[in-house]
């Protein structure tokens, strides 16, 4: 199963705006909504076309509501998070999967489950640089795309 992973906007109730929408609403219907982190909202789909053309339907409320758009496909990796942009890019055979783990987002994760600034990192020697923009309980990694890395 593929997860998506929408990451809510500072000072926006993220669940309360997708569901109070009917669009949005009608789209989510048939997930199971969770909230892995705070003010998130992830789901589990059949694949990562599926992953993909959520976010694609989505899109009007995550430009409003969302500061970001996860995606956890198993296929690239069980623990890294794909962005939209490389997780549309794989899915479309633009660049494979074994060619996703240089560039990197690495959120803190605070001890009440919050994402906190993310660091742009690139792996080296197979191994992540540690993240240190403060004390956090845990790390969520997240493969970008060159251009995102780039900014």
């Amino acid at each position: 199963m593929t997860r998506v992973c929408l990451v809510g906007s500072a000072g926006v109730d993220l669940r309360t705006e997708l569901v109070s929408r009917e669009t949005a609403r009608e789209a989510l219907s048939t997930y199971a909504l969770r909230e892995p982190f705070a003010n998130s909202l992830a789901v589990e789909t059949i694949s990562l076309g599926a992953a993909v053309s959520l976010c694609n339907d989505l899109n009007w409320y995550l430009v409003r509501f969302a500061d970001d758009a996860l995606v956890l496909e198993p296929s690239v990796s069980e623990t890294e998070w794909l962005s939209r942009s490389l997780a549309e890019a794989v899915r479309d055979g633009d660049v494979d999967a074994a060619e996703t783990g240089e560039y990197l987002k690495v959120y803190g994760v605070t001890d009440d489950a919050e994402l906190v600034e993310p660091m742009y990192l690139s792996r080296r020697d197979g191994e992540i640089p540690e993240y240190d923009l403060r004390d956090v309980a845990d790390t969520v990694v997240v493969r970008v795309t060159q251009s995102e890395f780039r900014g």
